[in-house]
């Protein structure tokens, strides 16, 4: 069996690894060398629709946030 099939546990592990560095860069607390760590151990698909899915979050939280506001 190949290495990189899908649904192993080195590529659930990957993902999850990836959702961990996206939220640590949009937080911004991350040290360097952890960064360093972490970017050689992902897949770079990962990170990308990680990236996407949590901008996405944070602009629908934020637009939800602006609404509520102003409609107190």
């Amino acid at each position: 069996m190949p290495p990189n099939v899908a649904g192993t546990g080195s590529d659930r592990a990957s993902f999850l690894r990836s959702i961990k560095l996206v939220a640590w860069s949009f937080l911004g607390i991350r040290s360097n060398k952890g960064y360093r760590d972490d970017l050689s151990k992902v897949n770079p698909v990962h990170v990308v629709l990680v990236g996407l899915i949590g901008a996405l979050v944070l602009v629908i939280g934020l637009i939800s946030l602006v609404k509520w506001v102003v409609a107190s």
